[in-house]
């Protein structure tokens, strides 16, 4: 059974296999009206006649539409999580520079082939053009959490900060990235993948 979002971003969390699976079927649907309609056209009719589930299975979730899109930016933070660990796993042990590379390199694929990620990625991009600093300090949380034991590392304040100053360059530069062009322009994603080495050299070494 794949994850749900965690419970906070749900009016219910599903209990039996059949319910999560109408609930991935919910955020499937929702990502794709997101790239097809954007935020403001999107509707919980048309996320329950896409999903082919009565209204009133989106409204268990779902008080609204913001609900569900914050819900898909927490499945989206899940999935990257389970990338990159993934990813890590056949890696060997090639310390922080294999580590940036993995966490850079999902996030982009992430960024060209996630339905919806466009818009809600982790969270920061709802309404359209908004920046809120919370979802990027999650991210930074989450990786800190997640890497310290491959960087043998203790997960505290300083590796959380260095964390979260990688987590907001990169974000930075891969939207422009990704302005400039609609597979991400190469040149702007390579100078962000120096900096974020000059940096976390200077700090992690």
């Amino acid at each position: 059974m794949k994850p749900v979002p965690h419970a906070t971003s749900l009016r219910r969390a599903p209990v039996q296999r059949r319910s999560a699976e109408r609930l991935t079927r919910i955020l499937d649907a929702c990502a794709d009206l997101l790239d097809e309609v954007g935020y403001d056209a999107l509707s919980t009719r048309a996320v329950a006649l896409r999903a082919g589930v009565p209204i009133g299975s989106v409204y268990r979730f779902f008080g609204n539409k913001r609900q569900m899109a914050d819900a898909l930016a927490q499945r989206n933070l899940e999935r990257f999580t389970e990338h990159v660990t993934e990813r890590l796993k056949d890696s060997g042990e090639g310390g922080w520079r294999t580590a940036m590379d993995a966490v850079l390199d999902e996030y982009l694929s992430m960024k060209r082939t996630a339905p919806g990620f466009s818009l809600v990625d982790f969270g920061n991009q709802i309404p359209v053009g908004a920046r809120d600093a919370g979802p990027n300090h999650r991210v930074a949380d989450r990786l800190s959490d997640l890497l310290s034991g491959y960087l043998d590392r203790e997960p505290d304040e300083n590796l959380r900060r260095t964390f979260l100053i990688a987590v907001e360059t990169a974000d930075t530069l891969v939207h422009l990235a990704f302005r400039v062009a609609p597979e991400g322009d190469a040149k702007i994603i390579e100078e962000a993948r120096e900096m974020l080495r000059a940096y976390l050299a200077r700090v992690l070494d």
